[in-house]
């Protein structure tokens, strides 16, 4: 029984990691799609801006503002890569975390079988314990009447 008490002991902090890593791999999770929305958005913006620089293109428009655009249009491509770098490593840290966290519950699952598993042989230990007690108790009636 103190076997099985160390055991749960083990398990608890087992838990406690698994739900740590569940939190680090929310976290991450989060993460991850605030920057990729930020990409998405960015990305929305420059493919505005390449749809008003080809209508530009189709109309008499300043120099200038052509300049402008195609200036605006090449910061956007900066960001853009900027922060597909970004998105990257958010990704690879999400998939970090997912890995923690189907190891810490891999490891909680283990100890939850062996406790199962011993609380059931020690379940059998007893119940073979007390056939036996049965066993010698019916004898001992048997050999007291038969005596008696």
């Amino acid at each position: 029984m103190a076997e099985t008490m160390a055991l749960s002991k083990i398990l608890h902090v087992r838990e406690q990691e698994k739900n740590d890593a569940h939190k680090a791999y929310r976290n991450s999770m989060e993460l991850f799609e605030k920057i990729a929305t930020k990409l998405y958005t960015l990305l929305r913006k420059k493919e505005a801006a390449e749809e008003s620089y080809e209508s530009y293109l189709q109309q008499t428009t300043p120099i200038d503002q052509l300049k402008e655009q195609v200036r605006y249009i090449e910061i956007l491509n900066k960001q853009i890569v900027t922060l597909q770098h970004s998105v990257q490593q958010a990704r690879r840290e999400m998939e970090t975390k997912q890995e923690k966290l189907t190891s810490a519950h891999v490891e909680v699952k283990k100890f939850e079988k062996i406790i199962e598993l011993r609380q059931k042989e020690q379940a059998e230990i007893i119940l073979k314990q007390e056939k036996q007690s049965m066993d010698e108790i019916s004898i001992q009636q048997f050999l007291s009447r038969k005596n008696g």
